[in-house]
């Protein structure tokens, strides 16, 4: 009896939860919504961010939280409601914006660490 309830803590629970913050959406798809629904006029083509628009490629939140931000921003952002863009294509969005690789820091940029020196 103590080894399954070993096994379902020590294994199944973790991968039950990983799974569960994993993004649903397809990054492809989430991609060219972003660019054809215009997203990357604020946020930029990888979601970097820009003047008008924050960076999301890093996001802390998670799909859910990026689908409830959407619907009801803060800021200058307009609020998209679901006849705009569906929850499927904002979990696409939002597993295209995890793909993308983490920015480098600062001192890794070459350009930026020659132009300190001077």
């Amino acid at each position: 009896m103590i080894k399954p309830i070993l096994f379902l803590t020590l294994v199944a629970v973790p991968l039950y939860l990983a799974a569960q913050n994993a993004p649903t959406g397809n990054p492809t798809k989430g991609q060219q919504t972003f660019l054809t629904e215009n997203c990357y006029y604020c946020h930029g083509t990888a979601g970097q961010g820009s003047r008008d628009g924050a960076r999301i490629a890093a996001t802390a939140l998670t799909a859910d939280g990026l689908i409830r931000y959407v619907r009801k921003p803060a800021g200058a952002m307009p609020a998209y409601t679901e006849k705009v863009i569906s929850d499927q294509d904002l979990r696409d969005i939002y597993a295209y914006l995890k793909s993308q690789p983490a920015a480098k820091a600062p001192k890794d940029i070459p350009i930026l660490e020659q132009s300190r020196d001077k």
